[in-house]
């Protein structure tokens, strides 16, 4: 189950890179919660897409450096960068 979660944050990612945002939430499930650590979690699919449509102005990009996997739960680790209102790129 762990490579198979793996490869489905892997295919969230990349529909969010190519600015597919409904191809992104169709992976999700309605009880999504996404955490930011140390920020904020998004709970649920809406929020989720609120959240992609208020800060994705442009489709970021991923570098995902690794990730962990046990039972049912996926960690990424990486960088997000993140075209802001200014035009500027920002890792986050």
């Amino acid at each position: 189950m762990s490579e198979k979660n793996k490869s489905t944050l892997l295919q969230g990612n990349a529909a969010i890179s190519a600015g597919n945002h409904e191809g992104f939430l169709e992976l999700c499930t309605d009880d999504t919660n996404w955490e930011f650590v140390g920020d904020q979690t998004i709970t649920g699919k809406q929020s989720v897409r609120q959240y992609l449509a208020k800060t994705y102005i442009e489709p970021p990009k991923f570098n995902v450096k690794d990730l962990i996997a046990e039972g049912e739960f996926v960690i990424a680790v990486g960088e997000i960068e993140l075209k802001e209102k200014n035009g500027v790129w920002v890792k986050i």
